[in-house]
């Protein structure tokens, strides 16, 4: 079984991100599970949200408290949330921000991946300026630092279930598959 924690801020589309990730695993092959943990509902307060996909049946029913992999939408969260908390040895960390983290060393246990989200949605007009979505920018980061689900079951993901122009978010993805950065010394699983 894989866990996969997201932490978010409100508004982002840290929820929509995992459900959706959901149905693209579900495209692969996979049985899922995806879920939110809220504490403040408000936009901007921190959000996580739990993706767990196996091959076979889940029977787990609980939140995820030692994941695989940990995937960050809004870099300020670091300096507020321990997001490695729990995380398995080995684990990735994908963070959305333009370059690697100043303490970097706090993720040395990990594989650290990191990608302008941000940047991708502005680009694309996802958001407004202020509030850029990162999650379907996220969705392909995620394909590319786990080394699935394939990117076309990301990208029918994105075009079954985003309401609007399905389009830009699918340009989305996959301008952040191909842009995601990773450490020294480390590559996508494969």
């Amino acid at each position: 079984m894989l866990e996969i924690r997201f932490h978010g801020r409100g508004g982002q589309g840290t929820v929509v991100a995992t459900i959706l990730m959901s149905k693209a695993f579900f495209r692969a092959g996979f049985q899922v599970q995806s879920f939110p943990f809220f504490g403040v509902e408000r936009r901007g307060a921190p959000v996580e949200a739990y993706l767990r996909l196996d091959r076979q049946k889940i029977l787990l029913r609980t939140n995820v408290y030692t994941p695989d992999h940990v995937v960050v939408l809004d870099k300020t969260l670091l300096a507020g949330i321990d997001v490695t908390r729990g995380l398995k040895s080995g684990g990735s960390v994908l963070i959305n921000s333009p370059t690697p983290p100043a303490d970097a060393e706090a993720f040395s246990k990990f594989r650290l991946a990191w990608v302008d989200a941000s940047r991708i949605a502005l680009n694309n007009q996802i958001g407004s300026r202020t509030h850029p979505i990162v999650n379907t920018s996220m969705m392909g980061a995620v394909a590319r630092v786990l080394g699935m689900p394939p990117l076309d079951d990301v990208i029918a993901a994105i075009r079954d279930e985003v309401p609007g122009d399905a389009e830009r978010n699918v340009t989305a993805a996959r301008e952040a598959y191909e842009a995601v950065q990773f450490a020294e010394a480390v590559k996508p699983a494969a």
